[in-house]
């Protein structure tokens, strides 16, 4: 396959900065990408769906997958949750004719872009500034008080890598970051 077919798309945020809402912006807008669906052991939510949003695994099979050397690239994000990015996803996509996208947490993101390396465009999303990272995640009422409290101290930790990413996209206006994203994604498919 052509060093170009090869291309990959990493967005990686803290949670609540928008980085899933820029990625669906992104699959609909005419690019050639397809969604890189992660596998993780964590229990489904409400409204997700099973090899749509990830591949949902017990403990013991995603343990079985880490052996199996399945991952490009895997991470215990949470304690006793796991996420990762499965070899078979990434070739899937290729064998279509696509561009992956990926929409990871910071620390998968570096380590893509690592795997990847100049094939890679990786994107850090960061919200303005953390009060509205919170009032985003209050919103999303998908977690409870602890787990809010969870994220938002590694959203501060995982902003500390920012400036290994390729660019820094910061969502304050959603068009406006849309709009950004494109260009860059234009820039770098035109290499």
């Amino acid at each position: 396959m052509e060093q170009q077919k090869r291309k990959v798309f990493i967005f990686s945020a803290p949670s609540g900065s928008g980085k899933t809402t820029l990625v669906h912006a992104l699959l609909n807008a005419g690019f050639p990408f397809s969604f890189s669906v992660s596998a993780t052991n964590r229990p489904k939510r409400k409204n997700e769906e099973n090899e749509k949003d990830y591949y949902f695994v017990s403990p013991e099979k995603f343990k079985q997958l880490i052996d199996n050397d399945a991952f490009v690239e895997w991470e215990e994000v949470y304690a006793n949750t796991s996420y990762g990015t499965l070899k078979s996803e990434i070739e899937r996509i290729f064998k279509s004719g696509k561009y992956p996208i990926f929409d990871v947490d910071v620390v998968g993101g570096l380590n893509l872009k690592k795997y990847f390396g100049d094939d890679a465009l990786a994107v850090f999303v960061q919200a303005p500034n953390l009060t509205v990272l919170e009032d985003r995640l209050r919103s999303r009422s998908t977690d409870d008080e602890n787990s809010i409290q969870k994220r938002l101290e590694k959203s501060a930790y995982e902003m500390s890598f920012a400036s290994q990413f390729d660019i820094i996209i910061v969502n304050d206006q959603l068009d406006k970051a849309i709009e950004e994203t494109k260009k860059q994604i234009q820039i770098f498919l035109d290499k």
